[in-house]
């Protein structure tokens, strides 16, 4: 994920950076494992925090989720009688000697990264080690097929849903056609976007990549379309005032969440009037926000707290499900207790539906096997460790310039 300050009030937020595809891992996949106990009897999790300078906020959201978390297993009797621990957080940009050091310490699973670009190494290390990587916040689509040998998780969508979105903002404004401008490394994004507008029956015209802030020319070539997508990353300003002056009417733009911001004066009055975006993640409840500030009072920010807490809950029911602290045990039924299916096993087990930890664990602990439904939303892991229903923030732009939250769009992937 790449962090940008102007989006620090709008909830859980997830973006992406790209990656390259290497790695050595263990092998067969964890996810669909049957392996033997190997945990101690006590439940220990670590957290990485990996952001810094202006983005060094998102760490104590994250913190403060799962220190929740922790407090709610315990107060529900721990695991296996004994004290879930929370291990002394590593915080940094070196996320493989992060890893190891808790790998060391004995983490049965581990909550992090938050940046998409520093998870490869935490996963090497992590994977080799048998414990299990849960993010909160990676987004990059590089992730999805990264050789982690099943060990690798994340809570947050990966960046071809957010495109699927926007598709999904087009189709129900009526538009029979769409042009997809991209910035130079928002490819993941717009051909998720590409796909679902062939699948929803919208003719693809005048789609253009772009590079830095020109979108001059690429905007002009996609004014015939009735709505028009942008994916970018920052840069918002000159990006917007450039398609505004190609003659593109807010009304038609739709913008990647990388796009929203409080632009105001900095554009020509009525420049954004009637564009939308959507932002990933779901605005926390009056009720999750209450118990985190219980806990946290100094807590000013709540960017990934819902996706965090819902990565250290699913570690914690895996666990207990599996009646093993091991992290190749909480490994091979993350799957199962996020509400995913298996590989092999059977589609139609039964499960009931619980949201939140205190809920599942009390279910847990009467013998249920359970579907875990989060602060995030719905989780059900597919087979790359990635959530199947992603569920975004939608914002539309007054005549000021301003986004306002007025909804939100679900995609099934």
């Amino acid at each position: 994920m790449q962090v940008r300050g102007s989006r620090r009030l709008l909830g859980a937020v997830v973006l992406a950076s790209g990656l390259a595809l290497t790695s050595c891992t263990a092998t067969p996949d964890a996810r669909s494992a049957t392996p033997a106990a190997s945990g101690d009897g006590v439940l220990r999790l670590g957290l990485l925090l990996d952001s810094t300078g202006d983005s060094q906020y998102l760490n104590d959201a994250q913190r403060a989720a799962v220190v929740l978390a922790v407090q709610q297993a315990n107060a529900a009797g721990g695991f296996a009688g004994k004290p879930v621990e929370l291990l002394p957080a590593e915080i940094g940009t070196d996320t493989a000697t992060g890893a190891r050091n808790l790998a060391k310490a004995g983490a049965d699973a581990v909550i992090g990264t938050t940046d998409s670009s520093r998870a490869p190494k935490a996963i090497d290390v992590l994977s080799t080690a048998k414990i299990p990587l849960i993010s909160p916040a990676n987004a990059s689509a590089a992730l999805s097929t990264y050789r982690s040998g099943g060990f690798y998780f994340r809570t947050a969508a990966p960046e071809g849903a957010e495109g699927a979105a926007l598709i999904e903002l087009a189709r129900h404004s009526g538009a029979k056609s769409v042009a997809i401008l991209r910035q130079a490394g928002g490819k993941a994004e717009a051909d998720a976007a590409s796909a679902s507008a062939r699948a929803a029956g919208l003719t693809e015209s005048g789609s253009a990549e772009f590079t830095g802030t020109a979108i001059g020319s690429a905007a002009a070539g996609a004014k015939g379309a009735d709505a028009v997508v942008v994916i970018a990353q920052g840069d918002g300003q000159p990006i917007l005032a450039a398609a505004a002056d190609a003659g593109i009417a807010g009304s038609k733009l739709l913008l990647s969440s990388g796009l929203i911001g409080h632009y105001g004066s900095t554009l020509a009055n009525r420049a954004l009037e009637g564009t939308r975006a959507v932002v990933p993640g779901v605005f926390p409840t009056p009720e999750f926000q209450s118990a985190l500030l219980e806990h946290s009072p100094g807590l000013k920010d709540l960017t990934f707290a819902a996706e965090a807490y819902d990565a250290a809950s699913l570690a914690v029911l895996a666990a207990g499900e599996a009646k093993d602290d091991g992290g190749a045990s909480i490994a091979a039924k993350l799957t199962g207790v996020s509400g995913g299916t298996v590989p092999g096993r059977n589609p139609m087990e039964a499960r009931e539906k619980c949201t939140g930890l205190p809920d599942c664990l009390a279910r847990q602990a009467r013998g249920a096997t359970v579907d875990y439904d989060g602060m995030s939303g719905p989780i059900a892991f597919d087979s790359h460790g990635d959530i199947t229903t992603a569920r975004f923030l939608e914002f539309d732009f007054g005549a000021d310039n301003q986004p306002h939250r007025v909804g939100e769009v679900t995609v099934a992937r």
